[in-house]
């Protein structure tokens, strides 16, 4: 009848709920939180989070993103900063400059970005290695990053 069952549970994410921006909505705006974020959207401005971002296939942002780890389907226009994790779905499509510790891209990513990869810590002054890639991801592009992290 008391049993420790009827606790509320807490979460499990430190920021707490993830946020989400559904299609059809259109922001202008700069986003400050401590939550992950997925944007099915538009937003045309800023995000900065100590969680994760996750840009659905119809979702769109254009400015600066800041975050430990991304996942992007869709379209992203602009500087992102991924402390930890980017990967690129098939779906991508990336322009603008990009720096990260760690990249996985998926063959038909579009990633017309200059790449910045410092390996743990990117976003921590780390002197960079720029790496350019260009065009659509084929199945060598890991390839490619691997000899990059190592060059």
């Amino acid at each position: 009848m008391f049993s420790e069952n009827k606790k509320p549970k807490t979460m499990n994410e430190p920021g707490g709920q993830p946020n989400r921006i559904e299609k059809n909505t259109k922001i202008k705006g700069d986003i400050i939180s401590e939550a992950d974020f997925r944007i099915d959207g538009k937003l045309d401005g800023n995000v900065k989070t100590s969680g994760k971002v996750v840009i659905g296939k119809g979702g769109y942002i254009n400015g600066k993103v800041e975050c430990v780890n991304a996942d992007i389907e869709g379209n992203f226009n602009g500087e992102l900063l991924v402390s930890d994790l980017l990967s690129l779905k098939s779906s991508a499509i990336i322009e603008g400059t990009v720096t990260v510790a760690k990249l996985s891209v998926e063959p038909g990513a579009t990633f017309n970005a200059s790449c910045s990869m410092n390996g743990k810590n990117a976003l921590n002054g780390n002197p960079s290695r720029p790496t350019e890639f260009k065009g659509s991801a084929s199945p060598d592009v890991k390839q490619q990053t691997e000899s990059a992290k190592t060059s």
